[in-house]
């Protein structure tokens, strides 16, 4: 009896967890936050607990797989709503290289030494620290690198910053782009949005124009 309540709670649990983890979003292994890394390891080591042991009510790794599913849709939510919230559970990028000069404060910070940034740079195929412009350490940790280019006057930065998200201006990468809110404001005028509120994304395309997506408007 006690082998038949093993593979049947093992046969359980295996779909429960399937159903679990597509309730919670799609997104790749390598870009999991560290939240979403934590809550993977604790649902899964709830589960094996309720398997390992058939004396154990599974009820009770049940009730803590669910707790822990609410707890993670409802950050969810509330990060789709909040950019604040977004940047408390994912983070924020952090700029290890700037202009083709290493932020030796900032990689400290992010607790990030020479050898991952020499690890991640030969991963993106650079050769040299004279070919990057600009490296962005992401929120997964993985490194988006800028390559240097002599014959173009564009700004690396507005091939990753957005400036408008979920309605609101992001004055702070304006800045770094050598922008104002006005100028901001008078561009989208000139393509026929005035209202701010009603974009969800905005960013510069690379021959300086304005890429806009208006948020979906319910029916």
């Amino acid at each position: 009896m006690e082998l038949y309540t093993i593979i049947f709670r093992t046969l359980f649990i295996y779909f429960l967890i399937m159903v679990i983890f597509r309730m919670m979003g799609k997104r790749e292994i390598g870009k999991l936050s560290i939240i979403d890394f934590v809550v993977s390891i604790m649902i899964a080591e709830l589960a094996v607990i309720s398997i390992e042991d058939p004396k154990i009510p599974m009820l009770n790794s049940l009730v803590s797989i669910f707790v822990l599913l609410g707890i993670q849709l409802l950050l969810a939510l509330v990060s789709l709503k909040s950019r604040r919230m977004r940047e408390i559970v994912d983070g924020k990028p952090s700029l290890i290289i700037r202009e083709g000069e290493v932020d030796e404060e900032e990689m400290k910070k992010q607790r990030y030494n020479f050898d991952d940034l020499l690890t991640q740079l030969r991963e993106n195929n650079i050769k040299s620290l004279n070919e990057v412009e600009f490296g962005v350490l992401e929120t997964t940790g993985k490194l988006s690198v800028i390559k240097k280019n002599e014959d173009s006057n564009k700004t690396p930065f507005q091939m990753i910053l957005p400036l408008i998200l979920d309605g609101k201006m992001l004055e702070d990468n304006l800045e770094k782009m050598d922008k104002t809110p006005f100028w901001l404001r008078q561009e989208l005028k000139k393509v026929g949005y005035k209202d701010i509120k009603t974009i969800s994304f905005c960013t510069i395309n690379d021959d300086g124009s304005l890429y806009v997506d208006e948020m979906n408007k319910k029916k």
